[in-house]
């Protein structure tokens, strides 16, 4: 395994904690909870498309073209708890658009979220029904299937996983590379190794804490009942990792969930699939979304285009 490190600041505001404030907050706002505006992000092409899923379509938004010289493209889920979030936030929209400024096309997939009834395998198939419309289409699109990366942040890590073991057992042709930040894999959270600053963390406002119980509702949410109950596409941190692709992920200093991602990098070395692990200093859980714009972001974001630029056919 590789790692890395970046730098970050976090936040000197305070907040408190209370068990159902981070699951209610992102209930309360399917936009997802205080983010920062005008976090615009370099001008590029942007189209939409639409993949025909099981579940009904799929928005597919696509930034920048591909290259003349050809490479890596990014299929991109968005985080938000499996319950807010989407296209517009800056974690998908402005890292889409930094990333294609780059060089590199980034497809943002609007899967369904867990609301209103909604449940696991939903946004499950809708991440699956978008993953194979694009690499159908890839060529179509000016892109080259086998150098399709898959990734996201936060939850839509989790879905990026799911997929993947999904196409590992059903033999289908998988990423050239999975892309990780902050990703939530575990429904009850491991302890990060060294533990946390608790001094630090209790500074943070509530809404930039993503805490164990908020883990469990999420994720009790999602599946529809009991974790116990989910599927390892639904929770894919205790599936054997064993067949994936190269992963590149994002953990953050000061993020609860941050001992999820440090589980799921040992298991990945250990099954021996090659891991880049990129620890951003001083950085909370969700930062691309709450400072997307902000310099202290910009490592975190390099060292995904690195990553992708790094891609190989498998």
């Amino acid at each position: 395994m590789t790692a890395r490190q970046g730098g970050s600041s976090v936040p000197s505001d305070g907040g408190t904690l209370a068990p159902d404030a981070g699951f209610a907050l992102y209930m309360a706002a399917p936009e997802g909870p205080e983010t920062l505006p005008s976090q615009m992000g370099p001008d590029v092409p942007i189209r939409t498309v639409i993949a025909e899923g099981k579940r009904g379509p799929v928005d597919i938004r696509i930034y920048g073209e591909p290259s003349s010289t050809g490479g890596p493209a990014l299929v991109w889920l968005h985080g938000g708890g499996f319950v807010s979030g989407g296209l517009d936030m800056p974690e998908s929209d402005y890292l889409g658009r930094v990333l294609a400024a780059s060089g590199i096309p980034v497809l943002s997939v609007d899967y369904r979220l867990a609301r209103d009834g909604v449940h696991f395998p939903v946004p499950h198939e809708d991440a699956l029904a978008a993953w194979f419309w694009i690499r159908r289409n890839a060529a179509g699109l000016g892109l080259d299937a086998d150098l399709l990366c898959l990734g996201g942040a936060g939850a839509g890590g989790n879905l990026a996983v799911g997929a993947a073991l999904y196409l590992t057992d059903a033999g289908k042709p998988l990423p050239a590379k999975l892309l990780l930040a902050y990703p939530f894999l575990h429904a009850e959270l491991p302890p990060p190794a060294g533990g946390l600053d608790e001094e630090v963390m209790a500074t943070l406002p509530r809404h930039l804490r993503f805490t164990i119980e908020d883990c469990l509702r999420n994720a009790e949410n999602y599946v529809g009942g009991p974790v116990s109950m989910a599927s390892s596409y639904a929770m894919p941190g205790y599936a054997d990792p064993s067949g994936l692709p190269p992963t590149a992920i994002v953990a953050c200093e000061y993020d609860d969930v941050r001992g999820s991602s440090e589980l799921f990098a040992a298991n990945l070395e250990q099954a021996g699939v090659p891991v880049s692990y990129f620890l951003a200093r001083g950085a909370v859980h969700g930062h691309l979304n709450h400072a997307a714009g902000s310099p202290e972001a910009q490592p975190v974001l390099d060292f995904l285009a690195q990553e992708l630029a790094s891609a190989k056919i498998q």
